[in-house]
């Protein structure tokens, strides 16, 4: 391409016909043109479109591929070269292609190499820094290598001496590790010994004395990070999640032994990194919680350091209790006035001691928002609400009273305890059926579950309200506690079958009423019909609405014929929405109802299983309907256990699993689950954070009752772990590390 005009053919390619994330790639050519004019604003308004289009959240498309060209002849030609550079780099290292074959957008970018690999040597640092990166990432070591090579004996300036190791490192681990080794001294600039460390990482060299020792004097390490490499943007953390993922104890003990230096350390800079490593460490080890707490009770030396650990304490629940006298002061103070710090102190309490935290929160109720979130939101891993307490039920009570006081969450917050309580709060029932009419959708559930024990006075009391509310204001939540505490079913079925008429938004929990009811619901099946037809569509809500539709009308009518249509349509029309894999997932739960009479469905299902996510949903359908004797058991358990390993629906596939019965498992497979069980690594590593610890020490419980029921339960820990660690309180600087010559 002559560089003198890289947009030469620009107008040829055929770009309205080509897409990216925002559709037709139409605008693409006006955004490269923007890249070589002179107005400066308008090239960055371009790169920053350039990034939202073609590298979309990391995600290429097939008008990535056809930039690519123009956008390394813009780079050689001199125009914003490094943030274009950096926008190749990080097409090529995509591993998410839409629309176009994996991998063609990086060989675009390969295919592009000998304009980009002077680039290397030019007389800005910064776009030596950038081309190195993005060169890298091409995946093309018999072209990029021996260039990276040459730059690693002549690059003076530091940050584009480390990215090139780190790209010699990625094309070349070994050869990177090799390299690494010879600049580990501390004469060399931090920036390359940091490169250093994670070039030895990735190469899978063991992690000896001098990497520890080398790693300990770079920090604080946050400003050496790389805003290349965003996957690194925490230095230490990332160390440490890389020895973990070795799976080793002796890597754990190396990985723990940084992260206990750190919080040891007397620089606070220096402590909050181990702080962010430890809650990695947390997030990715189930021994890490009980092996780093001590040490982080000690970190705790001020008041910031308390609160900026109290969300990871609040995360670790029970098992963070030795830390308690930590954020006990502090949750406690200044109960009758706002005081942010007390009340992230508190939160964590109500998750970690929540007993110890209920008269704390009851003295400052109303000035403890996330405190009173944290109570309401409450779950042990056992499922447990928020422990009963007569201070903040009175608290509560007071609160009650005044219900146009309350404000945002704090009707739902409230009310949920409440109902957690059952019986026990039934001194709170006047309070509540006084603030029916003001929040009906939240007080309701609270009612019917308070007054469904109690005294007969009591319950003739909360009918009585819940009966007027509902003729005046027509509340499903209402009218459904009505039918739970006095099985008074009139209303509810007016109520749903308006809902479901009109339509509105809350036709799927309209249809989960309806379907709750069964046959008794008889009278809204015309209704369910008729919003069945309405549910065209392959958008998620369309096609979740239609599988909630079905479903009820199953329940309903036991129209096992329309119902086997309606689910058929739903995967066929889940075909054409690349996003639709969890809808796909409720239609064959769905389908799991049906028994034997969902064979139909049988091909639908099958070519779910080769997708971890819908596998376990469709494998319990299988399960459903197949005939015993014709179902391979052992391959759906094989998909349901891929689908656990793979952290795709660990919940789904215990359900699956538990289907099965544990005959299903061959000896592999239940050595592979008593991995899931008892292996150091967690299972659960997605979703919400607040709930990732939790959700797994639910999962581990699960498969350990699995493997209970399997021929052989003796398994051995595939962790290596032979004992329980203990928990020290006491104060102490921990031992240095000594690395072990076995490999890590």
């Amino acid at each position: 391409m002559d560089l003198v005009h890289p947009l030469d053919g620009l107008d040829a390619r055929p770009w309205p016909a080509l897409s990216h994330a925002y559709g037709s790639a139409e605008d693409v050519p006006d955004l490269l043109r923007a890249l070589t004019g002179a107005d400066v604003d308008a090239a960055d308004e371009a790169l920053s479109e350039l990034y939202g289009s073609v590298l979309h959240q990391g995600t290429v498309y097939p008008a990535s591929a056809e930039a690519v060209p123009f956008l390394a002849g813009i780079a050689a030609a001199g125009h914003c070269t490094a943030d274009v550079l950096a926008l190749l780099g990080g097409m090529a290292e995509s591993e998410d292609a839409y629309g176009v074959a994996p991998g063609a957008v990086r060989a675009a970018v390969a295919d592009r190499l000998p304009l980009l690999l002077p680039l290397l040597a030019s007389p800005d640092p910064e776009v030596r820094r950038t081309a190195a990166w993005a060169v890298s990432h091409t995946g093309a070591p018999a072209v990029a290598l021996p260039a990276l090579r040459a730059r690693w004996d002549e690059e003076p300036e530091p940050s584009a001496r480390a990215e090139v190791l780190a790209g010699i490192a990625r094309l070349d681990p070994q050869g990177g590790a090799a390299a690494a080794a010879t600049v580990l001294d501390p004469s060399q600039p931090t920036e390359v010994r940091m490169a250093a460390v994670f070039a030895s990482l990735d190469a899978g060299a063991p992690w000896t004395g001098p990497l520890h020792t080398t790693m300990l004097s770079l920090l604080p390490a946050d400003p050496l990070r790389s805003d290349l490499g965003l996957e690194r943007g925490e230095p230490l953390a990332a160390v440490v999640e890389a020895l973990l993922g070795r799976g080793r104890r002796m890597a754990r003990e190396a990985a723990f032994a940084l992260v206990d230096a750190a919080l040891y350390d007397g620089r606070a800079e220096v402590r909050a990194e181990g702080l962010w490593a430890a809650d990695r460490a947390c997030m990715l080890s189930r021994s890490a919680p009980r092996r780093l707490v001590p040490s982080l009770r000690t970190a705790a030396v001020d008041e910031e350091s308390v609160v900026t650990m109290s969300c990871l304490l609040g995360r670790l629940g029970s098992v963070a209790a030795p830390a308690v006298n930590v954020l006990a002061p502090l949750a406690g103070r200044n109960a009758d006035h706002d005081d942010d710090h007390a009340d992230r102190a508190l939160a964590a309490l109500a998750l970690v001691a929540p007993a110890q935290s209920a008269p704390l929160l009851a003295a400052g109720l109303g000035r403890r928002p996330r405190a009173l979130a944290a109570a309401a939101g409450f779950r042990s891993p056992e499922g447990l609400a928020f422990p009963y307490s007569g201070e903040l039920l009175d608290a509560f009570r007071q609160h009650l009273a005044r219900p146009e006081a309350l404000s945002g969450s704090e009707p739902w917050q409230l009310t949920n305890l409440l109902a957690g309580w059952g019986a026990e709060a039934a001194p709170a029932l006047p309070e509540l059926c006084a603030a029916l009419p003001h929040f009906p959708g939240q007080a309701a559930r609270a009612i019917a579950s308070v007054a469904a024990d109690c005294a007969p006075a009591d319950r003739v009391r909360a009918v009585t309200s819940l009966r007027a509310v509902a003729a005046e204001q027509g509340v499903l939540s209402v009218a459904k506690a009505l039918y739970d505490l006095d099985g008074e079913i009139a209303p509810l079925l007016h109520r749903l079958e308006q809902d479901l008429r009109r339509g509105a938004g809350e036709l799927r929990e309209a249809a989960r009423a309806a379907g709750a009811l069964g046959p008794r619901a008889a009278a809204l099946a015309p209704a369910l019909r008729e919003a069945l037809s309405g549910t065209d569509g392959d958008t998620t809500p369309a096609l979740d609405t239609t599988t909630a539709l079905a479903e009820a009308l199953w329940r309903v009518t036991g129209d096992t014929d329309g119902v086997v249509a309606v689910l058929d349509s739903v995967f066929a029309r889940a075909e054409q929405n690349p996003w639709s894999r969890w809808s796909v997932v409720r239609a064959a739960r769905a389908a799991v109802l049906l028994g034997p009479a969902g064979r139909p469905l049988a091909a639908r299902l099958e070519a779910a299983l080769d997708d971890p996510a819908r596998a376990p949903a469709a494998v319990l359908a299988l399960t459903a309907m197949g005939e015993p004797a014709s179902l391979d058991r052992t391959a759906l358990a094989e998909a349901a256990l891929r689908s656990a390993e793979s952290d795709a629906d660990p919940a789904g596939a215990c359900d699956a699993l538990e289907a099965l019965g544990p005959d299903a498992l061959t000896g592999g497979q239940t050595r592979r689950l008593a991995a899931l069980a008892d292996g150091d690594a967690r299972v659960v590593r997605s979703g919400v954070e607040d709930r990732i610890i939790r959700q797994d020490e639910t999962l581990r419980n699960r498969v350990r009752a699995l493997l209970t029921a399997c021929p052989d339960p003796q398994h051995p820990d595939p962790s290596g772990n032979v004992g329980r660690l203990d928990i020290r309180t006491r104060r102490r600087r921990p031992a240095p590390f000594v690395p072990g010559r076995s490999g890590l």
